[in-house]
């Protein structure tokens, strides 16, 4: 009875545990999505270009987006796209229409070269002005702490008047992260 009680208890704080975390996760979102929520509430873009077959874009899942902090201010200043850099679906962006293109056994989606600038890299993270201008795609897996410095440097329009290097030697996660999420 007692190893009864015992699991019955340790499942539900298991359960419990996991719903709070969920509620703390990137809330991706489509193209579509995104366009139609510009339209009423401006928000730069986030996109995380991915493959399926990616080893680091699925690590960079499990570990750096799984963050809860990231997550919070990822979903109070972006709109999170996450993007299959190999989609068949064509999208609509800006009036003009981009589509797969096959190559070899696989292939490519015309707007992940776009928003790569060619530079087929994955993962990628691309950021997006409230217009779906691009302002930077960066390549490559990022760790929690470096990942911390990006979105918060183009979150907080730092990028606009601050050179990255001294942003990087001033940056203080608190003070970045409490007004971006709304905490005083």
């Amino acid at each position: 009875m007692i190893k009864y009680t015992l699991l019955t208890l340790l499942f539900f704080a298991h359960t419990a545990a996991n719903t709070l975390v969920a509620q703390n996760r990137i809330k991706w979102i489509t193209w579509e999505e995104a366009v139609e929520k510009s339209k009423k509430e401006k928000r730069k873009i986030f996109v995380d270009v991915y493959t399926d077959w990616c080893g680091w874009c699925k690590k960079l899942d499990k570990s750096t987006f799984a963050e809860d902090h990231i997550a919070k201010y990822i979903n109070a200043n972006y709109y999170p796209v996450k993007f299959n850099a190999e989609m068949e679906t064509p999208v609509l962006l800006k009036g003009t229409e981009y589509k797969f293109i096959k190559s070899g056994n696989r292939g490519y989606h015309e707007l992940a070269t776009v928003l790569l600038q060619g530079k087929m890299s994955y993962p990628s993270m691309v950021f997006l002005d409230e217009d779906f201008n691009i302002i930077q795609a960066i390549p490559g897996f990022q760790d929690v702490s470096g990942f911390e410095m990006i979105i918060t440097y183009f979150g907080s329009n730092s990028h606009k008047t601050v050179p990255w290097n001294r942003f990087m030697q001033t940056f203080q996660k608190d003070v970045y992260f409490n007004v971006q999420v709304g905490k005083k």
